[in-house]
């Protein structure tokens, strides 16, 4: 999976949030996206995965040699943030059996994934009932575990104890191979092995005065 950015820009309403940004990514490779709160790594991160449109500019993707069209971009992609939601009236087995109905686990089976988000007492519990911490434990194992090229990580590690902490890089090392990673953080711990950083900064347009 590769993902090229030509000069792109987002804005809202009359706010660049980022502009002039040429950076690619490449398979086999972990990228953090830096900033503090409220410098665009959300927006960016939403903007790659096609949830978000960019303003102006080109983002393209390539997936063994073969050009994806943005609006399919989510059949390529697995993504897990704080801020997105998951269904609450399920229980936990219910939902990653309803997940893998539009996406494939990888090389995993549903009680073994339970297994090894370390919930195995609450598979029968409904998610609406979760701490956060375990509901954003659900979410990185659904996007780690998810067999798709690129994994989007917002904030990883938000909610998380430090058993829930190790638990995330422990499963994020294992699962790392033939993929484009992309974490959007400001904390070290969730991206000090990265091989690029890209700080999104760098691309704040500078004020008129």
């Amino acid at each position: 999976m590769q993902v090229k950015l030509s000069a792109l820009g987002k804005r809202y309403n009359f706010e660049w949030i980022f502009r002039n940004l040429d950076y690619e990514f490449s398979a086999g490779n972990i990228y953090a996206v830096l900033g503090h709160n409220g410098s665009g790594k959300s927006t960016l991160i939403n903007t790659i995965s096609g949830f978000l449109l960019p303003s102006e500019g080109q983002l393209s993707f390539s997936h063994q040699n073969a050009t994806i069209p943005v609006e399919e971009i989510y059949r390529y992609l697995s993504y897990a943030a704080p801020y997105l939601e998951t269904v609450e009236e399920f229980t936990l087995t219910e939902i990653l059996e309803f997940h893998t109905r539009f996406k494939q686990l990888r090389q995993i089976s549903v009680p073994e994934l339970i297994d090894r988000m370390r919930l195995q007492k609450s598979r029968d519990k409904y998610v609406k009932d979760f701490s956060s911490g375990m509901k954003q434990r659900l979410k990185l194992g659904l996007a780690i575990y998810t067999e798709a090229p690129l994994l989007l990580l917002d904030e990883p590690t938000t909610n998380l104890d430090q058993e829930g902490i190790d638990w995330y890089l422990e499963h994020l090392h294992q699962n790392k191979q033939d993929r484009l990673i992309i974490i959007g953080s400001n904390i070290s711990h969730e991206y000090s092995f990265a091989d690029e950083r890209l700080h999104i900064t760098d691309y704040h347009p500078v004020a008129k005065k």
